[in-house]
């Protein structure tokens, strides 16, 4: 451990990184878990070379280091609340972190804010030293401004500090993030690739290490209460009901307040997350909020000298229970979405499995898995607990993409999922998206069309869904891929070799040299090349599941070669 702790400081002295004195002491990781990560650097993808970066920096991780790990856009495509910590912060974490990247699936957006926030409400910031270390290789995209977020997180936080590691970024982008560690003192780190991404790391690593050996200040001695405490308030969900108690689900979470002039609600004083909380407030008038889960109330509470004040609250809230799963008979789906309103007012949306506690009253939940969604309405009484299963009917459409039999397309073939049924104006409804050689869609029961396209290829393959099986949707596109390499940076356009009954012929695809590279049904074709005025024509063979390789020689000015 202590040769780890040389090494890391000794990393930051040689390579001259302006680091704050102090920086954490606990540290969560947040990687990018969106669909850009499957995009590739020197022929190896960037979640690929992300997770060799965590495995080799967190080898030899101190053992009294306390690192977590988050990721998002991993589960859910378009999902901007697909945010999950895989590991909670704790000392030696470093194999656990490396094996939970190992089952990250890249497929979604790119919730930085939310991340970094809930990373930060994780580690307690507001009441003690935290570090966010962010490793991205996209911008924002669920419309949260990350400048804004760090400003706010500054100013609550204790002593809270975000490291951005921009992961094959351009500078232009980098600047969009980079606030995100500015605005909190931490820094903006740019990797290139594997090598850069390593560098990184180990630089905000060291600060976390550097952090945990030097010395807590000795905390100022507290003035001796009179008594052991003077406030020991109490609270049930319900009138008449028990007290909640400590070790649940759920913290229960009092805060206490002045008192304004006019009576209302002051200046904030103080927070406790224990439900049998005893304290010591100076004597006086406050006003005192209990919140657990999602029901929260308040009342005025007087301290006097030498007395012990016991208030009791009663929060009028019931406890759910909701398992949601695909069918009858399947796992509970910790995919699921989870959207609750109360008296038609939107309150909050959770994910999976969760015991949710919520005021009594008109309650209803949208129950979302996939493409398919419920939604259940109850009328909760306080103090009561609801726990149904809750069957959303889902089957899985699984596609598996092959250039011929036998040849997989790793591309990221773009898929979208429509209903078979057609409009009155010929159009059909889109219910998803996504790209990869191999997707998954859970959707409701029915008759779909898949439609497909990658580069110069495209078609239709009609299925059906039925609740709680699996469908295996074979996608051969008997095509080959084309590879065109030009002199300089000609235009290059695939046609067809014949003609339409107008004289046009038809293009399948277009780029710019010196290189092109399409995928195409198999077939004859010609590759039309111009540049100034030069222009060439080359007839070629497209074969299925087979690469052609064509290289263009120019033409001599002003001709015109076919």
């Amino acid at each position: 451990m202590q040769f780890w702790k040389k090494f890391a400081l000794g990393a930051v002295a040689v390579l001259g990184l302006a680091m704050p004195a102090v920086a954490a002491e606990r540290a969560v990781i947040v990687l990018d878990g969106s669909g850009s990560m499957w995009a590739q650097i020197d022929g190896k993808a960037r979640i690929t070379i992300a997770r060799e970066t965590l495995s080799k920096v967190l080898a030899d991780l101190p053992d009294d280091v306390e690192l977590g790990f988050m990721t998002y856009g991993h589960r859910e495509k378009g999902n901007c609340g697909d945010i999950e910590m895989l590991v909670e912060p704790a000392t030696g974490t470093g194999p656990a972190i490396a094996k939970a990247a190992e089952g990250i699936n890249p497929k979604g957006m790119t919730p930085i804010s939310d991340a970094v926030r809930l990373a930060a409400e994780s580690l307690r910031f507001t009441e003690e030293k935290a570090t966010v270390i962010l490793i991205t290789d996209g911008l924002e995209t669920c419309e949260v401004d990350p400048c804004k977020l760090a400003t706010e997180l500054e100013g609550q936080g204790i002593d809270f500090t975000t490291h951005v590691l921009g992961f094959g970024l351009s500078d232009e982008e980098g600047q969009q993030v980079a606030c995100l560690a500015e605005n909190t003192g931490g820094q903006y780190l740019s990797a290139a690739d594997g090598a850069g991404l390593v560098d990184a790391l180990t630089k905000t690593v060291a600060q976390v290490v550097q952090a945990q050996s030097e010395p807590e200040p000795a905390p100022e001695p507290e003035p001796a209460p009179v008594l052991d405490h003077n406030f020991a308030p109490t609270a049930s969900l319900s009138e008449g009901g028990p007290d909640i108690e400590d070790g649940g689900p759920l913290n229960l979470t009092w805060q206490w307040y002045k008192v304004n002039a006019d009576g209302t609600k002051g200046e904030w004083i103080g927070t406790d997350y224990y439900a049998r909380f005893k304290g010591t407030l100076e004597p006086g008038d406050y006003i005192v909020t209990a919140e657990y889960g999602y029901a929260i109330t308040e009342q005025p509470v007087t301290i006097v000298a030498d007395e012990v004040t016991e208030t009791h609250f009663v929060l009028n809230a019931a406890v759910f229970k909701l398992h949601p799963k695909s069918s009858e008979g399947a796992e509970i789906n910790e995919n699921a979405s989870i959207e609750i309103r109360h008296d038609g007012e939107y309150v909050t949306t959770q994910y999976g499995d969760k015991i949710l506690v919520l005021p009594a009253g008109n309650l209803e939940f949208d129950v979302k898995i996939g493409e398919a969604m419920v939604t259940k309405a109850y009328t909760a009484k306080a103090g009561e607990t609801i726990e149904e299963d809750v069957i959303v009917g889902t089957g899985l459409a699984f596609f598996k993409t092959e250039y011929a039999p036998g040849v997989k397309v790793e591309d990221d073939i773009f898929m979208e999922i429509f209903d078979a049924k057609v409009a009155l104006d010929g159009t059909r409804t889109s219910i998803a998206y996504g790209y990869n050689g191999e997707q998954d869609f859970e959707l409701p029961p029915g008759d779909y069309v898949m439609d497909y396209k990658l580069d110069g290829t495209n078609g239709q393959i009609p299925f059906s869904v039925t609740t709680g099986e699996r469908t295996d949707i074979a996608v051969l596109l008997d095509a080959g891929v084309l590879a065109v390499t030009t002199p300089t940076d000609d235009y290059v356009e695939i046609r067809s070799p014949t003609k339409d009954i107008a004289g046009n012929t038809k293009s399948f695809d277009y780029g710019y040299g010196p290189n092109v590279q399409t995928t195409l049904k198999a077939g004859e074709y010609i590759v039309y090349t111009k540049k100034d005025d030069v222009e060439s024509e080359t007839p070629i063979t497209i074969k299925a599941g087979e690469r052609f390789e064509l290289t263009v020689e120019p033409a001599a000015a002003g001709g015109k070669k076919k």
